[in-house]
């Protein structure tokens, strides 16, 4: 039924009108951009630190003006821990062709830049860009891949120094580090130059496996006075909560660098939070997908870096933190 006061030739104007407008706002919509996303996170809602990188990818995008479904599409890829799975994702997100790519830590970045030299390349969690080969420089990295580097070994020996502190009466130290991870290596000297200023024993291991925790520790513990360096890796973030565990078992004090370690139940971190590193990769996103080139966008380096102490732990531990290293710490877990 036609109301009063609308003419059916009105009517028939009117639905001409909104068709050949929508039609004309189809026409003008902007394509969907696509964003490809690869972390070692396993997508699972349980994995924190997952979560968290997800969450502030998403979020930061948005705030830029990039809404996923709406004028971006992201194409998430979870790999965990997996090698194999990693490169699978990597080849799948480069057939992909995206516009852009989000690299999260340096084993991702590798099996990228294996599968394209032209895609444009957005890391971070990546320690030492330039010495590791994925970067001519810092100001100029040249190539596809740009981002934001964490040079680490500088750090490296703080985190030795941290562990002494809160705990003085250890004698000797592990790092465990992943096999066949060969950036790390520069990591463990810093590590093991500490050591011989602190007159400490250095013993190294490499993981590979989950297992590999479980055993390392084990035999460590087997003797008193033990400290354990824990450096950052595709399999450490996916299984750290098992690494609290192990240390609590062991009575073992550990070290971090991300703050996510001491605040999920590890007894002391130190170095830059991932949430902020990754909000900051947004930015070089949104610079790609505005006509950037990756190669003349420079790497960053972040320039504050967290000292967390979770308390709880170092009672359960039986050590007393001192006022001092609690004064100096920008986050107390209780």
């Amino acid at each position: 039924m036609i109301r009063a006061g609308v003419s059916r030739r009105g009517l028939i104007a009117t639905a001409v009108a909104i068709i050949a407008g929508g039609g004309a706002a189809r026409a003008q919509a902007p394509e969907r951009r696509r964003v490809g996303y690869l972390t070692a996170a396993t997508g699972s809602p349980d994995d924190e630190s997952g979560v968290q990188q997800t969450r502030a990818l998403v979020a930061g995008l948005r705030e830029l003006g990039w809404v996923d479904g709406r004028n971006i599409i992201i194409e998430h890829r979870f790999s965990g821990a997996g090698r194999e799975r990693m490169r699978a994702n990597a080849r799948e997100l480069v057939a992909l062709q995206p516009d852009v790519i989000v690299s999260i830590g340096g084993r991702q970045l590798e099996a990228l830049l294996a599968e394209t030299r032209t895609i444009p390349i957005i890391f971070t969690m990546v320690s030492d860009p330039v010495a590791s080969g994925y970067a001519a420089s810092l100001a100029h990295p040249g190539g596809n891949a740009t981002g934001i580097g964490v040079n680490e070994a500088p750090l490296a020996g703080k985190w030795l120094e941290l562990l002494k502190e809160i705990a003085p009466r250890m004698t000797r130290a592990l790092v465990i580090k992943l096999a066949d991870a060969q950036t790390q290596q520069l990591l463990v000297d810093s590590i093991a130059a500490a050591a011989r200023s602190f007159g400490l024993p250095l013993s190294v291991a490499s993981v590979q496996e989950p297992a590999d925790y479980d055993r390392e520790l084990a035999t460590f513990a087997s003797e008193p006075g033990g400290g354990v360096v824990a450096l950052s890796s595709p399999l450490l973030g996916v299984h750290y909560r098992r690494v609290h565990a192990l240390a609590a078992q062991h009575r073992l004090p550990v070290v971090y660098n991300y703050p996510l370690y001491a605040r999920s139940g590890g007894l002391i971190s130190y170095g830059p939070d991932q949430v902020p590193l990754v909000q900051e990769v947004t930015r070089y996103v949104d610079k790609i997908l505005r006509g950037a080139k990756p190669g003349d966008l420079p790497v960053q380096q972040p320039n504050k870096f967290a000292l967390v102490i979770n308390l709880k732990t170092a009672n359960a531990l039986g050590l007393t933190v001192s006022q001092s290293l609690l004064a100096r710490a920008d986050e107390v877990i209780e």
